[in-house]
């Protein structure tokens, strides 16, 4: 794919959503990188009915491990994986409060020192919450950077390094959210909506449905 392409593919994302943003309910720094932490595997759907009542009452670093491992545990046990999570959870909010006054570094490295915390998660902290152009790669963007040829790579790694190399500067800082958003509801896994799709007459995707 070309630039041309790509530019004109990210114009077009920018004037159907000017604003996109996380689908996470979150009211602090601190609340955004919970959520994150426990999206691993889970939806954000799931994450958010999870947190509304642990935020709204525990929505602090100090309030969380007050509640305590136990009380975690019990807000989040709809979610995947919800025990390894709310010992991260714990875990993240003591050494928040002992290294960092209980503020979210803006930092990858100390970031991804936090339990829970990887490389993934640290670019959505980095990017949703203090505005750094970084490239979340999830499976959605993975399928969409490879599937469209926006930016082809065999690990994630691979395709966030190529995303940030190939994307229009002008469109970096949102375009993790409009990748994650297309993955997400247009260009699925099993059977991409291209019927439906605002970029299909731009993207690679070698197997689209013949226009009726």
């Amino acid at each position: 794919m070309n630039q041309q392409k790509r530019q004109a593919i990210f114009a077009r994302f920018e004037q159907a959503n000017p604003a996109p943003t996380t689908e996470l309910e979150y009211g602090s720094h601190f609340q955004l990188l919970i959520a994150v932490i426990l999206s691993a595997q889970a939806t954000d759907k799931s994450v958010n009915l999870a947190t509304r009542e642990l935020f709204k009452k525990h929505g602090t670093p100090q309030k969380m491990l007050r509640l305590g491992l136990d009380g975690v545990t019990k807000h989040i046990q709809s979610i995947g994986l919800y025990k390894t999570k709310a010992k991260n959870v714990i875990a993240t909010c003591q050494i928040l409060l002992e290294q960092y006054g209980g503020e979210v570094p803006r930092d990858r490295e100390q970031l991804q020192a936090l339990p829970g915390v990887g490389r993934k998660t640290a670019n959505v902290v980095l990017n949703t919450a203090f505005g750094e152009p970084t490239m979340a790669v999830d499976t959605h963007i993975f399928r969409v950077a490879n599937r469209t040829g926006l930016a082809k790579g065999k690990t994630v790694l691979a395709v966030e390094k190529n995303l940030l190399k190939f994307i229009p500067k002008p469109y970096l800082l949102n375009a993790h959210h409009w990748l994650i958003l297309h993955g997400r509801y247009v260009c699925v896994a099993r059977s991409p909506k291209c019927n439906v799709c605002g970029i299909a007459d731009l993207c690679d995707y070698k197997h689209k449905p013949k226009p009726a």
